[in-house]
């Protein structure tokens, strides 16, 4: 089968480089989570891969549009229209009728725990509810390779299970997912972690991998002796050491979780940029 995604992908906007030799594979079954702060590039990544930018180097392998689902930052229904209706009009759009409509609209309204709001218009729905809507939306016709744009951002903890349970069913059916976030405990769920800072791929792989492959120690303190390389975490801070060797003995020295790893590889490459 077909892996979809970027390679070696750089994309300018503005009279500005804003990817720089992106690659990134998205196989099919498979849940790719881009991970990265604001202005890492994440949305043009996105955008890329569904054909929404030209690219200025490098090639993007992705199937037909019809065979693409896409739910962009924004909401991704219509506003005047009720749930079914937008389930409705959509699947419509890709030429579904009848009772296979029918069973299809009543599967995604119930996995996305909607069916109780199908006579609503969608102006009315939470915000969670309406994101989970344009998920059903961009899943409707079971696409080859579906991108979701910070789909779950601003949602509730209730609402963020349920529409990573719509994503997960989607890439078991064989449907290659990709997903920008913002949450790295999303991230962790995926099969593979790219972490994107100034259109700039830091890190990829497995979160084991990834995590594994760390190099250089974190300390926690409560005084860093470097601000430029130091986050809050919690109550303390934490620091980041390129070399391990250089960590001062009176320095506690914790085992860094994903947060960790992936806050000191945009520090890294932050000071190569400022270098």
């Amino acid at each position: 089968m077909t892996t979809f995604g970027l390679r070696g992908v750089s994309v300018s906007l503005g009279g500005s480089t804003v990817l720089h030799d992106v690659t990134v594979e998205v196989p099919p079954g498979s849940v790719v989570a881009v991970v990265g702060g604001d202005g890492a590039g994440k949305t043009t990544l996105v955008r890329a891969l569904v054909g929404e930018l030209p690219v200025d180097r490098g090639s993007v392998e992705a199937p037909d549009r019809v065979r693409i689902g896409y739910l962009p930052a924004t909401s991704g229904s219509w506003a005047a229209l009720t749930v079914r209706q937008n389930v409705d009009f959509v699947a419509g759009v890709y030429g579904m009728r009848g009772p296979a409509l029918d069973r299809r609209r009543e599967e995604l309204l119930t996995r996305a725990d909607l069916t109780a709001a199908g006579d609503r218009p969608a102006s009315q729905l939470s915000g969670g509810m309406r994101r989970k809507l344009g998920c059903c939306l961009a899943i409707v016709h079971r696409p080859q390779l579906l991108v979701l744009d910070e789909p779950s951002t601003g949602l509730d903890p209730v609402s963020r299970l349920d529409l990573w349970r719509l994503v997960c069913e989607a890439a078991a059916d064989g449907t290659a997912v990709l997903m920008s976030t913002t949450y790295l405990d999303e991230a962790e769920r995926a099969a593979d972690l790219v972490v994107l800072d100034a259109g700039a791929v830091l890190t990829q792989g497995p979160v084991d991998q990834v995590l594994s492959g760390f190099v250089g120690a974190v300390t926690a303190t409560s005084r860093p002796r470097r601000p430029q390389w130091a986050w809050r975490r919690g109550l303390v801070q934490h620091e980041y050491w390129p070399d391990a060797r250089g960590v001062p003995a009176d320095e506690h020295v914790v085992i860094p979780d994903l947060e960790d790893v992936v806050t000191a590889a945009s520090l890294t490459h932050q000071q190569r940029v400022r270098a």
